[in-house]
């Protein structure tokens, strides 16, 4: 059932995104460029980061506009959330301390 949700959500806004915006919050989002999208979405984390001091109806609630503004971003970007997956997957191979020692090898 996840993955539906996900899935739904994801078909969702691709298909949205072309949508008017005067009636697609998504198409909206879109019109204002990546620069709108991450002031967007930085927005909606610091309303998360607020919401701990709050109930866990609150905390849910702006988890899911961060998550939804996440894969805005992505879309944007022309990353698929599969992609994110799959390089998740990988990490899971070794463990999170090793795996940024090796990011910062391989920057130098």
């Amino acid at each position: 059932m996840r993955t539906k949700i996900l899935n739904k959500l994801l078909i969702t806004i691709k298909k949205n995104k072309k949508k008017n915006p005067n009636i697609s919050y998504t198409a909206s989002l879109f019109q204002s460029g990546v620069s709108g999208c991450k002031k967007k979405f930085l927005e909606e984390v610091k309303e998360l980061l607020s919401s701990l001091k709050k109930n866990k109806k609150n905390i849910i609630h702006e988890s899911a506009d961060v998550f939804y503004h996440y894969l805005v971003l992505l879309e944007r970007a022309n990353v698929k959330f599969s992609e994110v997956l799959n390089e998740l997957r990988s990490r899971s191979k070794i463990s999170g301390i090793e795996e940024k020692l090796t990011r910062k090898k391989n920057v130098r």
